[in-house]
């Protein structure tokens, strides 16, 4: 039988494991990615291992989430940061050379190979047809140091794309479609490839769009052929040598076909507070715009900005919208400013941001209050703006300028003719922002710079035969990692810093949360179905760790959460009858016994004690998963072997 791409990728980087569906499989990683938000307990994890160096290909460290200073505590993670990437043999991008995926794609992605990166939307390299998923802090921090990263074997699905795009209709229409398709639950526990005649009519970056909101699915991760359009973009990125022609065979078995025909699909939006309630825009017509930002790691290719630039020139942004551009890479910044089109964006009345992620993650330019914002991002969690009680929109860029200029929302075909866009040959390059780490014989001497913000990571508890606790919190369906921990600019800054992190926790749900969770000393969570939906970050593990949590019950969780919260120490389990979270509340006591042969049977029984009643739970843990709870964690667990 032939192979997917994703099954020939992971064939030729299989440690262990074999590749049944469902089954445990180790892989060799090459490339790794973190980013400031993440990348500052990733590497205290690392230095806790004590190796001296790197073991991958590629170990790149990215300044982008967390550039607003208006603290010393961002500046200190970031002198950390780039002191410990330049001991350790990692390369670190400055402040301002731009996002991670967006740079990640330009400058150093390989067709075929490996990367895992501490953001979840990693899968941005599937557009040049990589194995790119998203992980915990410190599952990157293992492969760093040369250490296999564990997934479970994954569905194969294909998405068949037919036809050509019709002018104002994009690739984030795409993902949109999708999402309407799938949910944010339909991709779970699969990998998402991409194919069809309609691909040819992608550029690299459009697949990119595509790859990256594929996160949102739920999905291990998405891919795309390696093929001439890929080959193009690599020469255009002085790369052509890191070019490999790459796709599935033609007897490729999948789990689910979805046909998906380009020439029917129109504009379409994400309406509050998920990125699956899809609409057509042209449904919308008329309601009010308050903001408008075109930019994140979805939307800030060269080619995405040439369009806005376009759309814009000879305009003017209404009165009554405010309207970002933030730009994925100095290069794309760099570009727009060579060509003119820059100074059509300024002349628009649009405000250029960093090149940075900036307002996608609430750092900065949030909404009014109630107001309503349409942004080229790929997430619109309710507070995630900054703003509490904002509505935001996801769109296309196309879709954004149109609500700027009208001031409501507007199908953009209502606009005229579409610009032609012309993409350049070659892309100017200059990697001086990307500062090479020490050689390894003068490496010993550097010191690692630390500021008073930063607080060794957390110590875990093990796992033990029994537990008895109460109920601290019960929460509902799709809790995403923004309720469990935020971001925005006033939390982001004390991402190195658990203890005074824990302060926020659940803050979205229940501001009383910590403060309950501590007194109790050993608590477990209740939640419904998908939990831990959305970003990578490990610190909605570490932070209910800190705080006592012992174990979290659902009905079901999301990839990344499950593996974040087992290398936290922390049992994730689910209800075998879904209808027995409805007999649990906040603030019963429970029990749990005989965890250990529990484990082993796939199955443990907790009692109420508050009512008598008895549960099922189902814990299908592997080998390893059980020995790194028992352990206390995946640190722990490192260490011992």
């Amino acid at each position: 039988m032939g192979l997917t791409i994703a099954q020939k990728i992971i064939k030729n980087h299989l440690i262990s494991g074999d590749m049944t569906v469902g089954s445990e499989i180790a892989l060799k990683i090459d490339q790794t990615l973190t980013q400031d938000a993440t990348g500052t307990m990733a590497y205290l994890e690392f230095e806790t291992m004590g190796l001296k160096r790197v073991k991958t290909e590629k170990s790149v460290a990215y300044i982008d989430h967390n550039t607003l200073q208006s603290g010393f505590e961002n500046a200190d993670d970031h002198r950390y940061i780039q002191s410990v990437a330049k001991k350790h043999g990692i390369y670190f991008s400055r402040p301002g050379n731009g996002i991670c995926h967006q740079v990640q794609l330009e400058r150093f992605g390989i067709p075929g190979k490996t990367l895992i990166g501490s953001d979840s939307h990693t899968p941005t390299g599937g557009g040049i047809g990589m194995l790119a998923m998203g992980a915990g802090g410190l599952d990157v921090a293992v492969a760093m140091g040369g250490g296999a990263y564990y997934i479970t074997m994954p569905k194969m699905y294909k998405v068949n794309l037919t036809g050509k795009l019709k002018p104002f209709v994009s690739a984030k229409d795409i993902s949109l479609e999708i999402l309407r398709i799938l949910s944010v639950k339909g991709g779970v526990g699969a990998i998402i490839e991409w194919g069809g005649e309609g691909i040819k009519t992608l550029s690299v970056p459009e697949r990119a769009t595509i790859t990256n909101m594929g996160t949102e699915l739920g999905a291990t991760t998405s891919i795309f052929p390696s093929d001439e359009i890929t080959r193009q973009f690599l020469k255009a990125q002085g790369r052509e040598n890191d070019y490999i022609p790459l796709s599935s065979d033609p007897d490729a078995k999948y789990d689910k076909i979805i046909d998906i025909n380009l020439d029917t699909l129109v504009p379409l939006i994400a309406c509050p507070h998920s990125p699956d309630n899809v609409v057509e825009v042209a449904s919308l017509k008329g309601t009010k715009v308050d903001q408008v930002c075109v930019g994140s790691c979805t939307n800030s290719s060269l080619l995405d900005m040439l369009k806005v630039a376009a759309l814009l020139k000879g305009k003017t942004v209404l009165p009554s919208v405010s309207m970002s551009v933030s730009p994925g890479s100095k290069q794309v910044l760099t570009m727009l400013s060579d060509c003119g089109a820059l100074s059509d964006i300024l002349a628009s009345g649009a405000r250029l941001l960093e090149c940075a992620c900036g307002p996608c993650i609430g750092m900065g330019f949030s909404p009014n209050s109630a107001g309503v914002s349409l942004r080229t991002f790929n997430r619109n969690f309710e507070g995630r703006s900054g703003t509490a009680d904002a509505g935001v929109y996801l769109v296309s860029p196309e879709t954004a300028v149109a609500a700027a200029l009208t001031g409501e929302i507007t199908d953009p075909r209502l606009l005229g003719e579409m610009p032609e866009i012309k993409m350049p040959e070659k892309f100017k390059i200059n990697d001086t922002a990307v500062l090479d780490p020490e050689c390894e014989e003068k490496s010993g001497d550097l010191e690692i710079l630390r500021g008073p913000n930063i607080k060794p990571f957390p110590t875990s508890k093990k796992v033990l035969d029994s537990l008895s606790a109460e109920i601290s919190l019960k929460v509902g369906d799709n809790i995403t990692t923004d309720h469990i921990m935020p971001a925005g600019a006033k939390i982001l800054p004390y991402r190195s810093n658990i203890p005074h992190l824990s302060q926020f926790c659940f803050g979205v749900c229940d501001k009383s949360f910590p403060e309950r969770a501590k007194a109790l000393g050993e608590s477990i969570v209740i939640g419904g179905a998908n939990y831990g939906q959305g970003s990578s970050r490990e610190h909605a593990a570490l932070v209910p760790m800190y705080l006592g949590v012992r174990c979290v019950i659902t009905k079901s969780f999301a990839r990344i959460h499950v593996a974040n919260l087992i290398n936290a120490g922390i049992m994730p389990l689910t209800f075998k009858n879904p209808d027995d979270y409805d007999t649990l509340n906040q603030g019963d006591k429970l029990s749990l016994t005989d965890i250990y042969n529990g484990m082993d049977k796939g199955e443990i029984t907790l009692k109420n004690e508050t009512n008598g009643k008895e549960i099922t739970l189902v814990c299908n843990f592997t080998e390893r998963q059980k020995a790194i709870l028992k352990a206390g964690g995946l640190l722990a667990y490192t260490k011992e072997n």
